[in-house]
């Protein structure tokens, strides 16, 4: 291989933010690496995402201490990926929240996404053997969950297919505060190797109606006023509409992957190659989109083994 498998070579530790964003919302953030969303009722805590270990877990658990003592209850997961669940155990929540389609996808394959990831990312995954097994939702609902924190309304929504076909957004409409998961990035590449690409932009528009005044995107630094909010929801949306665009058309010229690949990399390289994990992330999106713009509309389980195979091809 010309280069380190994915982010295998990425062995930097981050440094962490815990960001207040209201009386009731903070952001847990890491120059780029997955964010945690927290938000604190009147009696208790929820957490959206929970890192990819439950030892990582517990430095979120040491912030949320710092300025609560109130019992962690809930955890919502924004989608499915590893990195983003396995962690939960940490929490010991009442209730784990999903939607019903990120359900379906850890039956179908979270146990081959758990490989995947371990394997692509293993500086994410500190203390792998702490990790009970996979993170079972105990509450699934269909479009939208509204839960009550004494006083403070939680809207809990699947808005969309787009990173995933199950993300889920928390809305706090008292604060008008948005926790996207990876809906959003800021500063930091897309992920899409499990995309919806020509659903997404639609997603982001319901997104964008809700009016958040702040958001907590997957990755990258919070945004805390309107305007980088929009500039969020914008960068997001020209990725992954640019991406995708430079891929259908390759695919309908009858290009081959490996010449796409070179093509899509060299287009989007000068406006996205300083976005954290640009590199891990080009392969896997520029799969998916070939695979949208061809004959799979809906993604192809990624295995440790087609990993490997794909990464191959294109970066040998």
């Amino acid at each position: 291989m010309s280069k380190a498998f994915a982010s295998q070579g990425d062995l930097a530790e981050k440094v962490v933010s815990f960001d207040r964003l209201s009386e009731h919302a903070y952001a847990y953030t890491a120059q780029g690496d997955p964010n945690t969303g927290i938000v604190i009722g009147d009696d208790a805590v929820l957490v959206i995402d929970t890192q990819a270990t439950p030892v990582m877990a517990a430095d979120v658990i040491r912030r949320i201490r710092s300025v609560t003592d109130k019992p962690i209850k809930t955890v919502v997961l924004s989608h499915y990926h590893a990195v983003r669940v396995l962690g939960a155990s940490a929490y010991a929540p009442e209730s784990v929240i999903a939607s019903r389609a990120t359900y379906d996808l850890i039956v179908e394959r979270g146990a081959a996404d758990m490989q995947s990831e371990i394997e692509r990312f293993p500086r994410l995954f500190r203390a792998v053997d702490s990790i009970p097994g996979l993170t079972w939702p105990t509450i699934v609902f269909e479009r939208a969950l509204t839960l009550w924190l004494g006083k403070l309304e939680v809207q809990i929504l699947h808005l969309g297919r787009g990173h995933t076909k199950g993300d889920t957004v928390v809305w706090l409409p008292k604060d008008r505060i948005l926790f996207s998961g990876d809906l959003v990035e800021f500063d930091a590449t897309p992920y899409a190797g499990d995309a919806y690409f020509t659903h997404w932009p639609a997603t982001l528009d319901a997104l964008a109606a809700l009016g958040p005044a702040k958001l907590v995107p997957g990755r990258g630094a919070a945004l805390k006023t309107p305007a980088e909010v929009a500039a969020g929801l914008a960068g997001t949306r020209a990725f992954v509409t640019e991406l995708y665009g430079q891929v259908r058309d390759g695919a309908a010229a009858g290009k081959s992957l490996r010449d796409i690949y070179r093509e899509t990399i060299a287009a989007l390289r000068p406006k996205y190659g300083h976005w954290v994990i640009f590199d891990h992330c080009l392969p896997f999106d520029v799969s998916r989109a070939y695979d949208e713009a061809t004959r799979y509309p809906d993604p192809r389980i990624w295995t440790a083994d087609r990993d490997r195979e794909m990464w191959e091809t294109l970066e040998s």
